[in-house]
């Protein structure tokens, strides 16, 4: 009968039972093997103790950091940014050094998979820091620039970004480099379960000189996960790698397969998709387009993305999952948090059917605003492919509101379809009177549930309970304002829609503390302004 219906002491549904007149056996078995949680967003050292303290207690079995001390994660905290209500404390690399370092003794402490990198591989061995996705200066040794791609008849950084930078993969030089650092670094970090070697971020950055263009870039890549393999074999050291097919990468190596299949897990981050849709696997499966060198375009329907997974299995056969971005961006798109659930669920359903062999999930970490229905249901379904969506929310709403859980459930469910997370994504007319007066009824139905959520939350003897009923005046509120500032936008009034957009991000800004463990006021306010325009004259 125990719950645990978010992270932290507030989340914790413990019944009181007499313990004597319980008998339990439990015989069970993972559907997937591959369950866990990558950071992003905006964290706290706090915010990240008790993720990983509350991921193994509904099924995950990992806990993913990325780049080799995840500062850009801990810095948009502590510099508070996008909040500036709050004064930036300082920060520093290693300080976030050290909170990786105790981060880790907290996931081996509980028996977790530590994964660890990504990023990063293509900047830190030439003496670059790969610390986050900012433009800055840096500073480039004369020896180190023939090494970075050729784009448009130069070398150097991608956009002034360490991180999106690509190197000329056809020089042996920079393949020895690469992978140098990468045995280096296992040696140096026997405690790293998984070591994620991804090339750049970003995309249409390849080199384009006359050696590269010789091959696709995922036939470089494979030669270097390759003689990769050879090198960690030489030294001794077992440690799975996992590869990435994203942007880029999504098209198969057309020479290269690679030698060592046990060595390796593939990893499917299909970044562009929508989550309109879930993984189909019925359907016929399009044609890839040709590669076509820094012009491409990316798949945005799921089956392109899928046609893009099944061609690689021709290059690679062994263990996979798929890195996926539901509670990264998408979830704001859906205020309820309702409809993106219901998605996840048929999505880990069907990862057996394209042989997936599980998920681990980028996104912030702080997504149970106004539940954390989403990351029930992922955990739930991972452990068990056969689980139903609605006995999962039904479990769910009871387990965090209690006797009025129903309501709560159908309240939350029928907000996602009048936000229209469709709608939202910019898959519909944005300026229509349907959707204008969608948006308006939005405020009446907000304030008629506002008794209901009163009446549990006050006086609710059950400490989880009540929280989650608190939680939800405040989710309230900003859903009204959200509201006020879609249906101007709807209206084709672009500067109300911006005026309004400022009172919902002034609103976040002054509830952060209280909503902190389970809102990330950051990533929220970069989403929303960034995908749906809220600024004047745009």
């Amino acid at each position: 009968g125990c719950a645990w219906v978010r992270p932290g002491k507030d989340g914790e549904y413990i019944p009181l039972k007499d313990i004597s007149t319980i008998t339990v056996k439990v015989h069970e078995t993972a559907s997937y093997r591959h369950r866990g949680i990558c950071i992003e967003g905006a964290n706290s050292y706090e915010n990240i103790k008790n993720i990983i303290d509350w991921a193994p207690k509904v099924g995950f079995n990992a806990y993913f950091f990325q780049f080799r001390e995840a500062f850009t994660f801990f810095e948009r905290w502590y510099s508070h940014e996008n909040n500036p209500l709050r004064k930036p404390e300082p920060f520093t690399v290693d300080m976030a050094r050290e909170f990786v370092r105790k981060a880790v003794q907290e996931i081996k402490k509980r028996g977790l998979i530590y994964h660890a990198v990504g990023h990063g591989w293509t900047c830190e061995p030439f003496g670059i820091p790969g610390l986050s996705w900012e433009k800055g200066e840096f500073e480039i040794k004369p020896e180190v620039i023939k090494f970075l791609a050729e784009v448009n008849g130069k070398r150097e950084l991608w956009g002034g970004i360490p991180l999106n930078t690509n190197l000329c993969y056809s020089n042996p030089e920079v393949r020895r480099i690469v992978t140098d650092a990468i045995v280096q670094y296992l040696q140096e970090n026997p405690n790293v379960d998984i070591l994620h070697f991804w090339l750049a971020d970003g995309s249409n950055n390849q080199c384009e000189c006359e050696n590269c263009i010789k091959r696709i870039p995922s036939d470089y890549y494979v030669m270097m996960l390759n003689e990769l393999d050879k090198k960690l074999s030489a030294v001794n050291i077992g440690t799975k790698i996992v590869f990435l097919i994203y942007v880029d990468l999504l098209w198969a190596p057309e020479n290269e397969r690679i030698e060592n299949p046990d060595r390796f897990i593939l990893m499917f981050a299909p970044i562009t998709r929508t989550y309109s849709y879930a993984f189909e696997t019925e359907e016929e499966l399009p044609e890839i387009p040709l590669y076509n060198r820094n012009k491409l375009k990316f798949p945005s329907s799921v089956k392109e993305n899928l046609a893009f997974l099944k061609a690689w299995e021709k290059a690679f056969k062994g263990d996979s999952f798929d890195f996926d971005y539901h509670f990264m961006w998408d979830h704001y798109m859906d205020p309820g948090y309702y409809r993106i659930a219901e998605v996840l669920n048929k999505d880990i359903k069907n990862l057996k059917k394209i042989n997936l062999n599980g998920f681990v999930s980028c996104q912030t970490q702080r997504a149970f605003f106004p539940t954390g229905l989403g990351m029930y249901v992922m955990s739930a379904t991972l452990w068990n492919s056969e689980l139903n969506f609605e006995e999962l929310a039904d479990n769910y709403f009871e387990n965090a509101f209690g006797a009025d859980w129903m309501r709560c459930k159908e309240y939350l469910a029928k907000l996602s379809d009048l936000f229209d997370p469709s709608y939202m994504r910019k898959e519909k007319e944005i300026v229509t009177e349907e959707a204008a007066e969608r948006f308006s009824s939005i405020c009446t139905y907000v304030d008629d549930f506002r008794k209901v959520i009163a009446s549990n939350a006050e006086g609710n003897e059950n400490s989880c309970h009540a929280a989650s009923w608190n939680y939800l005046k405040y989710h309230a509120d900003l859903c009204i304002l959200l509201a006020l500032a879609l249906e101007a936008r709807a209206r084709g009034n672009k500067d109300k829609a911006a005026s309004i957009w400022k009172l919902v991000e002034k609103y976040a800004q002054e509830h952060e503390d209280i909503l902190q463990t389970i809102f990330d006021v950051y990533l929220f306010i970069h989403t929303l302004k960034s995908r749906l325009g809220f600024s004047r004259n745009k």
